[in-house]
């Protein structure tokens, strides 16, 4: 029965965020290893295509010197040849790597050494890397194909993980939502495993223990001093019934009477507070007793229907209730309606709906997101309220299973509906 429904937010839950999470970051494993080994295995294709063509060409060029043979596929001056091979240094290592593919060959690893002297022909050896690239790519794919089935394989571990932290998570939320929503009795309990988690669960079960500590301190000193003031009121009361007749006799009687009426409230929430008001149901008809608490309050209001029958008469329906909390509600809503709103003051009965609307600026907006607190009054003067009249409302509904919601009107004015259960 929270004063104000806030809309529900489609949300992520934690699950998929940590599986979303568990994925990415595998993933990013996955392209960080899959770039590392084409990397390394392509620097390393090309090495070992540059040691083949220098060891063929040294060969080649043996051989070519003392039989003037050309072997092992050897050149001399070919046209292809890289331009920094072109004059090679008898001094060097004269290897070179050529991404040139044309036709089935390339890349290629290219070794060059002159056959003689300055200004002799250039013999060279082209190594034909074109399979070993092919290989590359087939385990490109080999990885890649491993790295979705391992990542398939991750991403089921990861919710089941992630599943287990939010269902923990999510017991200690729902522990949390109990508590605030007024059962001081919920606990988390123990929760399994030694972690943040457990932390967690044990810090909200120690505020839970404090508060309803504190709590029960404050309900038990409430209802110890309202019991301790009956008696010196009615005292009072008596003893101002002994005075003259006159102005300031009538002004202590009121005064006593609005005190009386205090301690009364008080008793009243301290009982609501623990728990052990039951109500005492009777099938009664839902607007005549609507009517009655308007009427007992001495303060003009207009009752009507919401639903009107083939006459155009209001029809009436009966609901199993408790009469005398049911009125104690509609009451507290038509006086807080006159003393913090503005006439005229509405009360509508719709089927089982109870609408109390007044025309006067409307409910603040902490009383809105907050709902009623003791002794919090909308005016100014303390003297016209103690701001109890919709905190012992929203407690009676509670005991009769009934809800009660605090709104504004579009075009002004405060609207209170207490839906009564079916």
């Amino acid at each position: 029965m929270s004063p104000a429904r806030r809309p529900r937010r489609r949300r992520t839950t934690l699950r998929w965020k940590i599986a979303a999470l568990a994925a990415a970051t595998a993933l990013l494993v996955v392209a960080a290893v899959g770039v590392l080994v084409h990397l390394w295995t392509a620097h390393d294709i090309r090495g070992r295509g540059e040691a083949r063509a220098f060891n063929a060409v040294y060969a080649a060029t043996d051989v070519y010197r003392r039989t003037g043979v050309l072997t092992d596929g050897a050149r001399l001056d070919p046209a292809d040849l890289p331009a920094e091979l072109r004059d090679p240094d008898d001094a060097g290592r004269h290897t070179a790597y050529d991404a040139r593919v044309e036709g089935n060959v390339g890349p290629s690893a290219w070794a060059a050494q002159r056959t003689g002297g300055p200004g002799s022909p250039v013999l060279a050896v082209q190594v034909n890397l074109g399979p070993d690239h092919a290989n590359l790519s087939r385990l490109d794919a080999a990885m890649a194909v491993a790295s979705l089935l391992a990542l398939a394989a991750a991403i089921p571990v990861a919710v089941y993980g992630a599943g287990l932290l939010a269902r923990r998570l999510g017991h200690v939320a729902e522990t949390a939502a109990r508590i605030s929503a007024g059962d001081l009795d919920a606990r988390s309990g123990p929760t399994r495993g030694d972690d943040e988690v457990a932390d967690i669960a044990a810090t909200v079960d120690r505020m839970a223990d404090t508060l309803a500590q504190r709590l029960r301190t404050e309900r038990r000193f409430t209802a110890d001093v309202a019991h301790e003031l009956r008696t010196p009121v009615g005292g009072l009361l008596a003893a101002a019934g002994l005075l003259p007749p006159g102005e300031t006799e009538d002004l202590l009687r009121a005064r006593i009477r609005d005190l009386r009426g205090l301690v009364e409230d008080l008793l009243e929430i301290s009982r609501l507070d623990a728990g052990v008001e039951q109500p005492v149901r009777a099938r009664v008809p839902l607007a005549a007793v609507v009517a009655e608490a308007v009427a007992r309050t001495g303060l003009e209001a207009e009752v009507g229907t919401g639903v009107v029958d083939a006459t155009g008469q209001g029809t009436t329906r009966t609901v199993e209730t408790d009469p005398r909390r049911l009125e104690r509600i509609v009451g507290n809503l038509v006086v807080n309606a006159h003393r913090h709103g503005g006439a005229p003051v509405r009360v509508t009965v719709d089927g089982r709906t109870v609408v109390v609307r007044d025309h006067g600026p409307g409910f603040p907006p902490d009383l809105l997101s907050h709902g009623p607190r003791r002794f919090h009054t909308g005016t100014r003067e303390r003297g016209s309220g103690h701001g109890l009249g919709l905190t012992i409302a929203f407690g009676q509904a509670r005991v009769l299973g009934a809800e009660l919601r605090l709104s504004n009107a579009s075009d002004g004015g405060a609207v209170a509906t207490l839906r009564l259960p079916g």
